[in-house]
């Protein structure tokens, strides 16, 4: 099986290259399961239920997310509704929605985690303990596992990685919107790439208009971050599942324009 994890969809451009190029890109590349993280995927950040819907309808099977998913108070019904769109997993019980899924994907059940980081971000719940917690509920119930790691600090990536290396089959990371250039098969089995990137412009700052970026560093000054308009590079990563040995056999980054 072979698995496409996207990286963060940056606004309508994002989206409309996913409309227009996922359902080729699935058939020319055999992509069994589609995984997207969508939490920018409208202006001013966060996601809509209308925008999940054009994803999923897009070829897009998983959506998930990060700090900027609660953006739009208008989603979180759909978040509570529908199972196949994640928040992060750490937050707490009550909010709106859920940090995993169990999908059935070519006679396999397929295991799907969303996690944020701490470092430079939320205080929210402990990764390790929320996760180890949820592969201990489903225990038994999948064949296939997979993690998006929604983190700012590369380290805290790798040592998640590292920690869940040989209990989760795919481990991935998102939310620096730079893709990295260390996609490998850790010691214990797990495939793992630290930040997978973004499907965004291409002439941009992490998917914004670059001129207000340089004026905000250089200045100090509020700036009002504008999305970028031009051609569009969607980062991604494939995972080529062997189904006969339960084990991924190869990673590797692609970039479609």
């Amino acid at each position: 099986m072979n698995i496409l994890c996207i990286g963060d969809i940056v606004g309508p451009a994002g989206v409309d290259f996913v409309r227009g190029n996922l359902w080729k890109i699935r058939k020319e590349c055999s992509v069994g399961l589609v995984v997207a993280n969508g939490e920018n995927a409208d202006p001013g950040n966060g996601i809509t239920a209308q925008t999940a819907r054009e994803l999923f309808s897009s070829g897009v099977d998983v959506i998930t997310s990060g700090n900027h998913v609660w953006q739009k108070s208008s989603v979180y019904d759909f978040l509570d509704d529908c199972r196949e769109i994640l928040r992060p997993c750490n937050y707490p019980e009550d909010n709106p929605g859920h940090g995993y899924v169990i999908m059935r994907v070519q006679g396999l059940d397929v295991l799907v985690i969303n996690v944020q980081g701490l470092v430079f971000m939320e205080p929210i719940g402990c990764p390790f303990t929320a996760v180890e917690r949820i592969l201990s509920e489903c225990a038994g119930k999948y064949e296939l596992s997979i993690m998006d790691i929604h983190a700012e600090a590369t380290s805290e990536k790798i040592a998640l990685a590292r920690h869940f290396d040989g209990k989760i089959n795919i481990i991935y990371g998102t939310h620096t919107h730079v893709p990295t250039a260390d996609e490998k098969i850790l010691p214990n089995g797990s495939a793992f790439i630290t930040d997978i990137g973004m499907c965004g412009v291409t002439d941009s700052a992490l998917g914004v208009k670059v001129g207000p970026v340089i004026n905000k560093l250089r200045r100090k000054m509020p700036q009002r971050f504008e999305l970028a308009e031009g051609d569009v590079t969607m980062n991604s990563a494939v995972f080529v599942y062997n189904t006969q040995k339960l084990c991924v056999e190869l990673v590797k980054r692609v970039n479609f324009s």
